[in-house]
């Protein structure tokens, strides 16, 4: 048994790395990653929650006092195995080189996470948006942080991007923000009353804080709709954004409601410069009970036409029409190179009126015809 703890495995500079030599390594690594844990755990979630640190202060002192921990057990595991600072120099270069080729990532994060547990610029418990995507910080680990979103999913994001990207906290130092909602009521509406039903809305809102209380501001005059923005602070629902804006939305619409302030469609009035042609449409609320040409198939002294003068009434007639159809054709055709719809919808009225008018011309001039 001996024989077999002494055995020479291989060799670290100077000194020889045997079977008994391994095993106490091994042995003060497993010991370390023990003591790590449990002094992590009792120094965390014991001796420091009966101070008022807050969560995430005390979740980095136990991190780094597992680091430190670690150090001083690996130290002693290598000092096991006979390699001492010394023996270390060579390894070092060689470990500098595999840094600089396949490892640099991986140092980076492990140097960013503990600057981040020093620094502390986010925490666990923080409400954070990296990368535009909100969730909550779960843990930080040696490489990477978990962040957990509302829909219960997990990100790991590398700890290096806590460093150099732009992180937005909601909750760092305090809990308490201030959200804004845009609101866009009717243009005849008075602008102090929309105020004061904009704060009876927000103020219904269990998460909006009454100090300080609500407000609102008039951004100003829209196209069709006056502009305002509800602002309002919280510090219940900072985990649950787009549900509080939800509520608040909710609220306003009732109160807009109940004091009679519309919330206006987008409008827009069509103004037609040019419109040969189409001048019937002016008087299209007017009753149209005769249609626009009058036949007259009697002389000025009331004797019947004949035949012959019938027939030139018809033709007049045709001729008339055919105009008709061509300046409306004409307008038709503007209209699908490129006119608004509302205008196209004109042209059909304006066509439809203009077929009702020479049927009942050419109806009444059928029947004086029978006679």
């Amino acid at each position: 048994m001996g024989d077999f703890l002494s055995f020479r495995l291989f060799q670290v500079g100077e000194n020889s790395v045997t079977v008994s030599s391994l095993l106490v390594f091994l042995a003060i690594l497993a010991i370390t990653w023990i003591a790590a844990r449990v002094a992590r755990k009792i120094v965390a979630e014991r001796l420091l929650a009966r101070t008022n640190l807050a969560i995430g202060a005390r979740y980095s002192v136990g991190r780094v006092l597992g680091y430190l921990i670690w150090f001083a057990g690996g130290t002693l595991a290598l000092n096991a195995l006979g390699i001492n600072a010394s023996s270390l120099a060579a390894f070092g270069a060689a470990l500098g080189i595999g840094l600089g080729f396949g490892l640099q990532d991986i140092v980076k994060n492990f140097f960013a996470g503990i600057i981040v547990l020093l620094e502390r610029p986010i925490m666990v418990g923080d409400r954070i948006e990296i990368d535009k995507v909100n969730g909550d910080v779960v843990e930080i680990r040696t490489r990477s942080t978990v962040i957990r979103t509302n829909d219960d999913v997990f990100l790991i994001v590398p700890n290096s991007k806590f460093i150099t990207d732009i992180v937005t906290n909601w909750s760092f130092r305090s809990n308490r923000i201030r959200f804004r909602v845009p609101v866009g009521v009717a243009s005849d509406s008075h602008p102090r009353e929309v105020e004061s039903a904009l704060v009876a809305a927000a103020l219904r809102c269990d998460g909006v804080l009454p100090e300080p209380p609500p407000s609102v501001y008039f951004r100003g005059f829209g196209d069709s709709t006056l502009d305002f923005e509800l602002l309002c602070w919280t510090s219940q629902m900072l985990h649950k954004r787009p549900a509080f804006v939800s509520e608040l939305n909710f609220a306003i619409w009732e109160e807009l409601s109940k004091a009679g302030i519309a919330i206006p469609n987008p409008q827009r009035d069509l103004h037609i410069r040019s419109a040969e042609g189409l001048s019937f449409l002016k008087d299209s609320r007017a009753p149209t009970a005769r249609p626009a040409w009058n036949l007259h198939l009697f002389r000025a002294e009331g004797a019947p036409m004949n035949r012959d003068e019938i027939d030139g009434k018809k033709n007049n007639l045709a001729g008339r029409v055919k105009e008709a159809a061509g300046t409306l054709t004409g307008n038709k055709e503007l209209e699908s190179e490129g006119a608004d719809q509302r205008a196209g919808g004109a042209v059909e009225e304006g066509l439809g009126k203009a077929r009702r008018k020479v049927g009942e011309a050419l109806e009444d001039l059928g029947n004086e015809v029978k006679r």
